[in-house]
């Protein structure tokens, strides 16, 4: 069957995809956001109240207004969480978040300050049901999503509950999966084991989050670049792991004294980005077509 998940698939053919924030969480807005131009919707929910039922209303919205012009239920879904991810035990006791967001047909989580492998384990778990055994004999613990909350997202993907618990899975790790996972490897004491954190399976995505790694290293007005050269090591270091491991990196670059175009191009060529923020749909579009994409936008 065709992917529900159209991120993923612009992932498969090595395109860019291009992201935009929702303004609001509500069904009206979902429904108007439906035949947006870019492929992925973020909502941030690490700094703004935990409202999974205004999310619930927004993808009602997305779904009833669509299809996508690419053929697609939606677009694709990607939302963060008030908890971070430092420890096992933070992720296992915050675990509910993911189970309420996954429960609305998003279609994954950006995980936040992601310092350990074993938590970024316990995330990936956080997100998968009890029965699923990819990875298993790769140190990932038993999935902690139950039953009972499949009917829902199922509508939202327009498939059926039994075929959602087999889907709603991390992808690459299950090549059949929807879910999109991805990390913020965002502070100093990320670095020095962000090659095993990005190594993790399950995951897709990750990025450097330039704010909270401009502060972790002291200075609060380091978000934009100019960087300074502890900066650009800690982008290459999260960069070089996402390469090592298959991940798209996430990354936008908000340079002054480049023009919105000239940004996106920069982050796309010279940094490498696969996933970024871009405000006009016209200069995704001139991307699009360089790249040679095939996929309806």
């Amino acid at each position: 069957m065709a992917r529900i998940n159209k991120c993923i698939e612009l992932i498969e053919q090595d395109q860019a995809i291009f992201s935009m924030s929702a303004p609001a969480l509500t069904y009206e807005c979902g429904v108007e956001m439906s035949q947006t131009w870019a492929d992925m919707i973020q909502f941030d929910f690490e700094h703004h109240p935990f409202d999974t039922v205004g999310l619930a209303s927004f993808m009602k919205g997305l779904k009833d207004g669509g299809p996508t012009p690419s053929g697609h239920p939606t677009p694709t879904v990607i939302t963060t969480v008030p908890s971070n991810c430092m420890t096992v035990e933070e992720v296992q006791y915050n675990a509910w978040q993911i189970r309420h967001v996954l429960s609305t047909g998003a279609h994954g989580i950006l995980h936040t300050h992601t310092r350990r492998a074993d938590a970024v384990a316990m995330f990936v778990a956080a997100s998968r049901y009890v029965f699923q055994k990819a990875g298993r004999d790769k140190g990932l613990p038993e999935g902690l999503r139950g039953g009972g909350g499949q009917r829902d997202p199922a509508a939202i993907w327009g498939v059926d509950p039994v075929e959602y618990l087999q889907i709603a899975d991390p992808w690459p790790l299950n090549p059949k999966g929807e879910i999109m996972l991805g990390l913020k490897i965002e502070d100093r004491f990320c670095l020095p084991d962000a090659d095993n954190i990005a190594a993790v399976p399950g995951l897709s995505f990750a990025e450097w989050g330039p704010g909270d790694m401009g502060m972790s290293h002291g200075d609060p007005d380091l978000h934009d670049p100019p960087y300074t050269p502890e900066m650009n090591q800690a982008r290459e270091i999260v960069k070089n792991a996402c390469k090592q491991s298959g991940l798209a990196f996430l990354c936008s670059w908000q340079d002054p004294n480049l023009t919105v175009e000239e940004r996106a191009r920069h982050a796309l060529y010279e940094e490498g980005a696969r996933i970024l923020h871009v405000p006009e749909a016209e200069i995704a579009d001139r991307i699009r077509k360089e790249m040679g994409r095939k996929m309806p936008w």
